[in-house]
């Protein structure tokens, strides 16, 4: 077993951090480009918004594939063949030459993205000894925004100075470049045992979960809330591209500065869940959700900048918590429970588009505004009934 900060543990864990920023920058390159593209193609911004949904909506199908799978198979293969297969896709993209091409490719991309996450903290598991696991696993999540912040700034710069294909031939040969280092930097598996995969009892595990009230609660709460989040990005990209703003690609890429918010979030959610209650921490992190969505409101470009800072802070310090609850509240197979609430957390942002689309529709930004409060109503309900709970544990 790997032991914590030695050269293996640097090197390993070095590796996944790439891959893990690899993987969420090519996730979210096209989101400064939504309203060039959308004028470029012709289409709705309900229809450009589908680049988003198609490939999180396949990501987190591939997450119930890969999971299973490279328990059987073994883990190295799936994240070392489908990043490359990403940085392909990216290349490929950059040639499509029409609308309902770039729809497909985005959607065969999001199920090969869907490869690494699904496995990288199981390989962790299989190789670190418990503290090196726990070190290295806060790097990795880290890296995730670092990727995901990174695929905005780098894809509008790109598409300023070429266009959308620029940013996908960029965003391309960075991924092929950084796979082959990826490829070299990870460690062989030397304590992975195969298990034959049993498909009846993989469902078993996936239904008892569904069927646990306090599970399916925090399921719910974390994709609504991540519905929510990520969409509200888009369509302030389409508010922004407009009058009076008019931001170009490359200033629309450096608005998701903001999700640093959304690190220090993730950073204190631990420290108050240790002096309070995990499910009221939750509540606060959806009411800041709220709080931030009405600052946004402003017209003034800095206020809705501090409002979009606001609203990553309560989304992660509420996501983070309700991902930590499922592993403590699962009761046994936690790696598939775990693995429910990302597609839960992906399934809300591949449909989060058509929630908001008639409210932008309704009253542009003020329209989104209200549909977000309507749906952070219901997680916030959700929440109050998770910190109840909470209280009956106790008592």
């Amino acid at each position: 077993m790997i032991e914590a900060r030695t050269r293996a543990w640097w090197r390993a864990t070095a590796a996944l951090c790439l891959g893990s920023f690899l993987v969420f920058i090519n996730l979210y390159v096209p989101q400064p480009l939504l309203p060039g593209l959308k004028d470029t193609y012709g289409v709705s911004t309900l229809g450009v918004s589908f680049l988003m949904s198609a490939s999180t909506l396949s990501l987190a199908f591939a997450l119930l594939v890969f999971g299973p799978l490279s328990d059987a198979i073994g883990r190295e293969a799936i994240m070392r063949i489908t990043l490359l297969l990403a940085g392909g896709l990216s290349l490929a993209l950059a040639f499509a030459p029409t609308f309902e091409s770039l729809l497909l490719l985005r959607l065969l991309q999001g199920f090969v993205l869907g490869g690494l996450p699904a496995v990288a903290i199981a390989w962790m598991g299989d190789e670190f000894e418990k503290p090196a696991l726990l070190s290295a696993v806060g790097l990795y999540i880290g890296a995730n925004s670092l990727g995901g912040i990174s695929g905005r700034i780098v894809g509008g710069g790109a598409a300023t100075l070429g266009g959308p294909s620029a940013a996908f031939l960029a965003v391309g040969i960075m991924t092929v470049i950084g796979c082959a280092v990826f490829w070299r930097l990870l460690p062989n598996s030397r304590a992975f045992t195969p298990k034959r995969f049993k498909f009846r009892q993989a469902a078993g595990d996936l239904l008892g979960h569904l069927r646990t009230p306090v599970l399916l609660a925090a399921y719910c709460l974390g994709g609504i809330n991540f519905l929510i989040f990520i969409n509200q990005y888009s369509y302030i990209t389409f508010r922004l591209a407009g009058e009076p703003y008019q931001l170009a690609a490359s200033s629309l890429g450096l608005i998701f500065l903001t999700y640093l918010g959304g690190t220090l979030g993730s950073t204190v959610s631990g420290r108050l869940a240790g002096r309070f209650s995990p499910a009221s921490c939750m509540s606060v992190g959806i009411v800041i959700l709220m709080l931030g969505t009405a600052v946004t409101l402003a017209n003034a470009l800095p206020l809705i900048i501090v409002g979009l800072t606001i609203n990553a802070f309560g989304f992660f310090l509420a996501h983070s918590l309700a991902s930590s609850w499922v592993g403590r509240y699962a009761q046994g197979a936690r790696g598939s429970a775990s693995a429910l609430y990302l597609v839960f957390y992906y399934l809300g942002a591949s449909i989060g588009g058509f929630w908001l689309e008639p409210f932008w529709r309704w009253a542009q930004w003020q329209g989104v505004a209200v549909g977000s409060w309507l749906l952070l109503c219901v997680t916030l309900i959700i929440s109050i009934g998770l910190w109840r709970f909470e209280r009956r544990e106790l008592h």
